[in-house]
């Protein structure tokens, strides 16, 4: 878990400086929540974007297998996560199938 505070609006966030867009955290995410998105300025030519954090369920993959500590998750204490649900599960799995890339 992070010591950094929480964004309000967001359980789980992304500092887009450290990210290298390496596609683990998305891999790993059983919601649906990350995807990653084109971006030629990053070292692999993608980030991470947070595009349903309202399905995020606190599971911390994402955060605890990123190998640049890019990725956090809000605590317990401070953020009220979602129950996994059908919907961000068949999410997760067309994330995956778009080679972890944002759905439109």
């Amino acid at each position: 878990m992070s010591n950094m505070a929480a964004p309000k609006d967001s359980p789980v966030w992304v500092n887009e400086n450290r990210c290298k867009g390496c596609d683990i955290c998305v891999s790993l995410c059983p919601a649906g929540v990350l995807g990653m998105k084109m971006d030629a300025n990053k070292v692999l030519g993608k980030i991470v974007k947070v595009r349903h954090p309202e399905s995020c369920i606190g599971c911390l993959d994402c955060e605890l297998h990123c190998p640049d500590f890019a990725i956090y998750v809000a605590d317990r204490k401070e953020f009220k996560f979602a129950k996994v649900s059908q919907e961000a599960q068949e999410r997760a799995e067309k994330v995956k199938a778009n080679s972890f890339m944002l759905l439109d």
